[in-house]
């Protein structure tokens, strides 16, 4: 475990003044302080250190904004959301940009996916995989679009644009007459 954690430490401490490309084995080995073929008894590639890495930060990311969802105040999940991703942007411009962008997806979508199967809400017209897909896509290419910007847009007005333009859009109901409905119910 100690080694595990040294190496993920190794890396994003690399990371903070290179490139992954420009990061060696070797180099996260010696940032570790374990030796060269220590790295491959935990990892095949420094890619597949950088998936695992990936995968926590979207647990975390969950996590911190699943408590605000619940209550029903997706304005204050985006918030707490981005300025999570804001306070971590360095990891998240290399995760999104560097490498990482499609294991980063695929745990979000299987975490939200799970999440949804768990709380359907019948009041969504949407069917859930179909939400959880949409919400997860947008909410990373707005992540990744705000962290390539050399003048970012402050953490509040991105939430907006993500609980306005990504959320609510996705959880909206339908209306049919005087009864809320699903796709293909009457």
């Amino acid at each position: 475990m100690r080694t595990r954690e040294a190496l993920r430490q190794a890396l994003l401490g690399l990371l903070e003044t290179k490139s992954l490309e420009q990061i060696s084995i070797r180099d996260i080995a010696a940032g570790a302080g374990v030796s060269y073929t220590t790295f491959f008894r935990h990892h095949t590639t420094k890619e597949a250190l950088l998936e695992e890495i990936a995968a926590d930060q979207i647990r975390r990311f969950v996590e911190l904004g699943l408590p605000k969802f619940e209550v029903t105040n997706a304005r204050a999940a985006s918030v707490a959301l981005c300025t999570y991703v804001n306070e971590h942007r360095k990891l998240w411009s290399t995760l999104l940009t560097g490498g990482a962008a499609s294991a980063l997806r695929e745990e979000f979508l299987r975490i939200a996916g799970e999440l949804a199967a768990e709380r359907p809400d019948p009041r969504v017209w949407l069917p859930p995989d179909l939400v959880t897909i949409l919400v997860v896509s947008s909410t990373i290419e707005l992540l990744t679009w705000w962290l390539r910007q050399e003048q970012p847009l402050p953490v509040e007005q991105i939430a907006e644009i993500h609980d306005l333009q990504i959320v609510a859009p996705a959880l909206r109901r339908k209306k049919i007459g005087k009864k809320t409905a699903r796709i293909g119910k009457k």
